[in-house]
């Protein structure tokens, strides 16, 4: 039988804790409704990401090692409730899951404008990059088929992601079959492209392993994946962005345009990368009300 640890709100590490086996945080320091533990994880998921070290946490609430998904679920309370869904995946340059602020904390922004959010706790490819996108595509399955309870149109589920978890809403809304793709996409700061002078490396690494060609990585460049049925797209990023260059986003608005999707994107003059979920962000507030109104036009175009 395998044991879960849970970090409760009081206890927050100070230094890289080890769990045995999976670790989920608490609903007490997530704020989360309600958890989902093991959606499925490295033996019952139909790839594993080849991990067979314990789960662990610093105090930054990053997870490493992530194999089993849970989800963390935030309902909308009915009387403000949009009927939207958005499923979370933060980032962490797929070395890691940065949880609380790409996660957690735009969980409860979006929570309190009424949309129903899932924050996924994927598993890292490991040189797996089939392992978080089926993560992801499960945990919107998940939204739509618990959507009648939940107030949530099935048609109206769309996906949120950070940097790397801003790769993987991308890759999600690029690779998924037509029927099963998110109905919106927003990005943050996303990796989307695989080009040397463009990508942020370590997120391709830890996607495809260091012995990745240049012809997969050309593949995995997402401005390339975009089709006709790629779902409308909002892209929110910082000019002096030295993570993951701005170019990358262009390029996928680009190509969003191209196809004539419904596209936008904020270019915000300073933030850098990281800046998802702080409050004390300059342009936190604009950021906050470009999510809004991106949301209120996609469901005015349902």
């Amino acid at each position: 039988m395998k044991k879960t640890l849970v970090i409760l709100f009081a206890a927050v590490v100070t230094s890289v804790a080890t769990a045995q086996k999976p670790i989920v945080i608490s609903t007490a320091h997530s704020g989360a409704d309600e958890i989902v533990e093991n959606l499925w994880n490295n033996s019952t998921a139909p790839h594993s990401n080849g991990i067979t070290t314990d789960e662990s946490i610093n105090e930054k609430f990053e997870l490493f090692d992530t194999t089993q998904t849970d989800l963390y679920i935030y309902k909308a309370d009915p009387t403000v409730a949009t009927g939207q869904g958005v499923v979370v995946v933060p980032g962490g340059g797929y070395r890691k899951v940065c949880i609380e602020y790409d996660g957690f904390a735009v969980a409860r922004y979006l929570r309190s404008i009424g949309i129903t959010a899932i924050v996924v706790k994927y598993r890292l490819p490991n040189g797996h990059s089939e392992v978080p996108l089926e993560d992801a595509q499960q945990a919107l399955r998940y939204m739509r088929a618990n959507s009648a309870s939940w107030g949530v149109d099935p048609k109206q589920v769309g996906i949120l992601g950070s940097s790397a978890g801003g790769y993987l809403a991308a890759h999600v809304s690029t690779a998924t079959p037509d029927e099963e793709k998110p109905a919106f996409a927003i990005l943050i700061y996303p990796v989307i492209t695989g080009s040397t002078h463009s990508t942020h490396h370590g997120t391709f690494s830890h996607m495809l392993g260091k012995e990745r060609t240049a012809v997969e990585q050309e593949y995995l460049s997402l401005e390339n994946r975009v089709t006709p049925t790629t779902p409308p797209t909002l892209l929110l990023v910082a000019d002096d962005d030295l993570t993951v260059p701005t170019v990358s986003s262009m390029r996928y608005y680009k190509a969003l345009k191209y196809y004539g999707i419904p596209a936008a994107m904020h270019l915000f003059p300073s933030g850098g990368h990281g800046w998802a979920g702080h409050d004390d962000y300059r342009y936190a507030e604009p950021a906050k009300r470009a999510i809004a109104d991106w949301l209120e036009i996609q469901k005015d175009q349902k």
